[in-house]
């Protein structure tokens, strides 16, 4: 395991271990979280990109019961 630094200034620190107080969990785990989060966001935004000009490029038109059948067919 390892230890990464963090530094704040006293409004930050202030802030965030009010927070974490009012959460009753633990910094660590909240920057953990926010950060996997952070990081999750910017993978679908750019997957929804990648999606959108793939669409751009060959559009069509799917119906809902297609749609579900596909779905359910990949599950």
């Amino acid at each position: 395991m390892s230890v990464v630094s963090l530094r704040l200034n006293e409004s930050e620190e202030e802030l965030f271990k009010s927070y974490a107080a009012h959460t009753g969990r633990p910094l660590s785990e909240l920057f953990k979280r926010a950060l996997a989060e952070q990081i999750e966001d910017e993978l679908d935004y750019k997957t929804g990109i990648l999606a959108l000009a793939e669409h751009q490029k060959n559009p069509r038109e799917v119906g809902i019961d297609d749609l579900i059948e596909e779905l359910e067919s990949g599950l």
